[in-house]
């Protein structure tokens, strides 16, 4: 099969596109055909060894010491089955997740945390809900009708559904983004946008009861001056010291991978009431281009790649 390959750390030029062996399903796995997936900030940052502050030690024993020991990276997919097993037959169209054994940057790739994709659900939205909005949907799973919601990176693949999430749980949104994105996050359910070029969210006079940092601008120090009395600060992306040591009001951690989550989202795309944002589609010889949008930080929502 064809698949992305990344053989050291390195800037997108490290990619290629070569053949390697099809995946071999394990028991409880089943083999699919990868429709749609996507290039995301989880893989950029795998393929650079730009981990957080912390992290890179550790992530390099987990992942690999000079380059990543599973050179196929990608961890959602959207596809067809081939090698069927449990519930799942051949011809069963279905999405999920592959965690730390990745993959999914390939014609082929084997899973276990599966589900069925609805039919009014496509290929590419499946792909691009799941990596974005599951962690949105963990972080903000509390949030309550009537609380005021700051999401930082607001246009991004998390913050898109961060918006929307809060925005239909009954929450007053406020934006934090690029000045040219301030029509697309309004859409999707923001009350309010701040210019992220105009005005530093650390100096943001409002108050919140919850502060969603979903790129990294914030730190429990800057991101609690924002907080009501009750309030809590939530960072996507947070440093090994943030992550490890209790702080009070702050939450941080690694999203688990759900598949109720999966299915929870994939109803709300199916029913309209959660909107994928597609940058842009591509095909695997676009992937090096991929990783440089991604690089570049002006991705909007998410960047789908067809294998």
């Amino acid at each position: 099969m064809r698949a992305a390959v990344v053989t050291r750390y390195g800037p997108p030029d490290v990619v290629r596109v070569t053949d390697v062996p099809d995946p071999e399903p394990r028991a409880g796995e089943v083999l699919v055909r990868v429709v749609a997936t996507t290039v995301n900030s989880g893989d950029a940052r795998i393929r650079g060894a730009r981990f957080p502050r912390g992290f890179g030690p550790l992530a390099r024993l987990a992942i690999g010491l000079r380059r990543p020991r599973q050179p196929v990276l990608g961890v959602v997919f959207s596809g067809v089955v081939e090698v069927g097993g449990g519930s799942f037959r051949p011809g069963d169209e279905v999405c999920g997740m592959t965690g730390a054994r990745l993959g999914a940057h390939a014609e082929l790739v084997t899973a276990r945390k599966v589900v069925r994709k609805p039919a009014e659900v496509s290929h590419e939205d499946a792909a691009g809900v799941l990596f974005g909005g599951t962690t949105a949907l963990h972080l903000l799973r509390d949030v309550r009708r009537g609380q005021s919601v700051l999401v930082v990176g607001a246009s991004g693949a998390v913050g898109t559904n961060a918006v929307q999430l809060a925005a239909h749980a009954g929450a007053t949104v406020t934006a934090v983004c690029g000045g040219a994105n301030a029509e697309l996050v309004t859409g999707l359910g923001a009350a309010h946008v701040v210019d992220h070029r105009r005005t530093d969210p650390a100096a943001i006079t409002e108050r919140f009861d919850v502060v969603l940092d979903a790129v990294g601008t914030l730190n429990p120090a800057t991101g609690r001056r924002l907080l009501t009395d009750d309030g809590v600060l939530v960072l996507a992306v947070a440093s090994l010291g943030e992550t490890v040591l209790p702080r009070r009001r702050v939450r941080s951690g690694v999203t688990p991978e759900r598949p109720e989550d999966f299915t929870d989202l994939l109803e709300r795309v199916a029913k309209g009431e959660l909107t994928v944002v597609v940058d842009e589609v591509v095909g695997l010889d676009g992937i090096v281009a991929a990783h440089r949008r991604v690089d570049s930080g002006r991705k909007v929502g998410n960047l789908v790649l067809r294998p």
